[in-house]
């Protein structure tokens, strides 16, 4: 490889291979002379948990400074993900109001229609936790609910992102639900006694002056009714019901699905034609259109090719991430059945409590 490069500089090496073989490698690329002033891609997952991550850095670090590492999610590269951040910061009216003053609750949910397939032996050393929770569940939080990004360097972004999720509260047992479907056992590849969960359910708190006492309620989970991804921020109710109704405490929301098709809608109570003063729900559709096709790793490795971090992962962000679910993993909690085509365990709705009801996403044909 080092005979192939010849006069190349600046080589980007990507590492889409096993974990396991990261450090080997990263090690084989140094003593060849590939390493220097070169750049290396890495596919996650990053680490097990929060101390195998931190020894993969210190691994990788040995031999490519942090600003050549470009860890790479290929969910932070879909369209609607960035697209969270950009209506955010473009249109003014949504600022005064993305505070715990305005704002009762947020929920995101990402839903799977199928189950682990053929996925069995990876899924089972896996989890839903560590498989999508950590890493994209928590990249769209902090999206949602960073402050602006201040100056115009690259990483202003992912500072704004790193200093959110440092404010997370850790997760704890109370805070979290872990469910199975029924038959995942049967699966090949999967242990006949497996604890590990296909569903999980959890509950967060952002420790800020713009998030404190906002509960955030985040699930994921496999074999569930729809393919969908969507995030629900549910405004605040005024102090008063001025016409005297019982007003369904979700009527005010800010809708925005991110996939399989992408629309962002407005839940808004308007007036029902005739003599009384009573109104029902409707959803503004603020935008709708089908899902961008072009594949996210055609634009992430093409700002890896020119050097451009922002989509990328750092390792402090990281950190951040395991530090917020480490004290969770590996059957921390019970595991509960529940019945493929359901929206999982009965006790992730005890979980949202009084904050709930979750609200379902709906299929793509019905999502308007």
């Amino acid at each position: 490889m080092r005979k192939t490069l010849g006069e190349a500089k600046r080589p980007l090496h990507y590492m889409a291979v096993p974990p396991s073989l990261f450090a080997t490698v990263a090690g084989r690329l140094a003593e060849s002379g590939c390493a220097e002033n070169g750049r290396l891609v890495v596919e996650k997952p990053f680490g097990h948990d929060r101390a195998s991550a931190r020894e993969l850095d210190r691994v990788l670090s040995k031999f490519f400074p942090e600003e050549s590492i470009f860890r790479i999610d290929h969910y932070l590269g879909k369209e609607p993900v960035q697209n969270i951040v950009y209506t955010r910061f473009a249109n003014p009216m949504f600022e005064p109001i993305w505070n715990r003053d305005y704002v009762r609750s947020i929920q995101i949910t990402m839903a799977e229609n199928f189950g682990v397939q053929d996925r069995g032996s990876f899924y089972d050393a896996t989890g839903a936790m560590r498989d999508v929770l950590q890493n994209h569940m928590l990249q769209v939080l902090a999206n949602l609910t960073m402050n602006p990004p201040t100056g115009e360097d690259h990483e202003a972004s992912r500072d704004q992102k790193v200093d959110l999720l440092k404010a997370v509260r850790p997760l704890d047992a109370a805070h979290v639900v872990r469910g199975q479907y029924a038959g995942y056992r049967a699966v090949h590849g999967v242990r006949p006694d497996s604890e590990v969960e296909t569903y999980v359910a959890v509950k967060l708190e952002i420790d800020t002056w713009r998030w404190a006492g906002v509960p955030i309620y985040i699930r994921a989970g496999k074999e569930l009714p729809v393919t969908a991804a969507e995030i629900i921020v549910e405004f605040k109710r005024p102090p008063r019901e001025t016409f005297g109704e019982i007003v369904p405490s979700g009527s005010s929301h800010l809708r925005m699905r991110i996939s399989p098709d992408v629309s962002i809608g407005l839940g808004l109570r308007v007036k029902t034609p005739g003599e009384h003063m009573v109104g029902h729900d409707v959803e503004l559709i603020l935008t709708e259109r089908a899902a961008d096709n072009r594949p996210p790793y055609q634009r992430l490795l093409g700002d890896a090719i020119h050097g451009i971090g922002d989509l990328f992962t750092r390792q402090d962000l990281v950190d951040a991430q395991w530090r917020i679910v480490e004290g969770v993993l590996d059957n921390a909690t019970p595991i509960y059945p529940y019945h493929p085509g359901s929206w999982g365990p009965d006790e992730a709705e005890e979980l949202i409590g009084g904050d709930g009801p979750w609200l379902n996403p709906k299929p793509a044909e019905q999502a308007t």
